[in-house]
């Protein structure tokens, strides 16, 4: 009998699960609102219930009998994931996951009570609630506490832009909070990782090109990465204790970090699920060989991760389309190299809309060298 496997969510990037799940031979229980995502058509069991309403996806489950619950890109059905499966007595991550993984101000904490290092920050609902005397010099960063994909978050260079700042934060967070930081200077990565009963593996660090001032819109992901051996070294045991003071214990999870002055490493934000911007979906298979979405699946359903290289590992990048000249990169490959290229997603018109955040980007393209 095949083994059943809830998955939540239905679109693009978590549609790479429900294929994945497939192939391995799961069946396939989707729980998404209906509204004619890929992910609908490719299940062998949909379900139109929102990926927010947990009892209801819950009561489905008891039916269901899944032999476990996963997604994979999405931090917003993380805690969905969770629940799920901790009613069912599955494998999946503890509440405390869920609090801190879901929002940036108890993550803070959460590392600097673990002794890692952290910039300087603070929790605001409004403006005029801040001490000013107490800031630390400028630029400062200013996001939503519990919003992803860019969403809210600016740099400030004085006290009028930070003012800005978090008006805009606290305006797209949806609890009208926003955490102030003391910004990190130097170039930022991530790391993508995988976790069985407690035990780490890291899979890939991954490269992050940005828009850089004021927003840092993530324009483009490399594998690997450029980081020195020697500083993977040295960040590795860093990072799998960055894992655990956030009691991430089964899954995918996604540290984005900075280098700073001295090789230290900078903690930006993690996530307790795969990276998104086709990192995990597709960067880690290309440049690692590894099935990190199977591991996903297995894992769910309390099997051990399959560590083995079933393709040839190539570098693997990812590029989004912003403006005029990111269509004509892409035409230049198109061009010179067609052969390289894996997936060209559907691309909007150029400048139709303001870039203001990851999720309005007009599309992107994915290829090998």
């Amino acid at each position: 009998m095949k083994k059943k496997i809830a998955i939540i969510g239905a679109n693009e990037s978590i549609n790479h699960l429900i294929i994945t799940a497939k192939a391995k031979g799961y069946e396939t229980h989707v729980f998404a609102w209906k509204s004619g995502d890929i992910g609908e058509e490719n299940a062998d069991f949909f379900y139109p219930i929102s990926i927010d309403d947990k009892e209801a996806i819950l009561k489905k489950c008891q039916e269901i009998k899944p032999d476990g619950v996963a997604s994979i890109t999405s931090d917003f059905a993380v805690n969905t994931v969770n629940y799920v499966a901790r009613n069912l007595n599955l494998r999946c991550n503890s509440e405390k996951t869920d609090s801190v993984a879901r929002n940036k101000y108890m993550m803070r904490c959460a590392l600097k009570q673990a002794g890692l290092f952290t910039p300087w920050f603070i929790k605001v609902s409004d403006f005029a609630s801040l001490d000013l005397s107490t800031l630390p010099n400028f630029p400062l960063i200013v996001k939503p506490t519990d919003r992803w994909s860019s969403k809210g978050v600016s740099c400030a260079r004085n006290i009028e832009e930070l003012k800005k700042a978090v008006e805009y934060a606290t305006k797209e967070s949806l609890c009208g909070d926003a955490i102030i930081e003391e910004f990190m200077e130097g170039p930022e990565y991530s790391c993508e990782c995988i976790s069985f009963d407690g035990n780490h593996r890291i899979l890939a660090f991954t490269q992050k090109i940005t828009t850089g001032f004021p927003h840092y819109i993530e324009t483009g992901h490399n594998q690997p990465s450029n980081i020195e051996e020697s500083v993977i070294k040295d960040f590795s045991p860093l990072i799998l204790k960055a894992l655990n003071a956030m009691d991430i214990k089964n899954g995918a999870s996604h540290v984005e970090f900075r280098i700073l002055d001295g090789n230290k490493l900078g903690i930006i934000e993690i996530g307790a699920r795969m990276g998104g911007d086709n990192i995990g979906t597709d960067l880690v298979k290309l440049s690692t060989g590894m099935d990190f979405v199977g591991m996903v699946a297995d894992i769910a359903c309390n099997t051990a991760p399959d560590f083995t290289v079933f393709y040839q590992p190539k570098k693997a990048r990812v590029r989004f389309i912003l403006t005029e000249t990111d269509m004509q990169k892409l035409e230049d490959i198109k061009r010179e190299n067609p052969s390289s290229i894996v997936r060209i997603s559907e691309i909007e018109p150029i400048g139709t809309r303001e870039v203001t955040d990851s999720s309005t980007r007009f599309g992107y393209y994915i290829y090998t060298e």
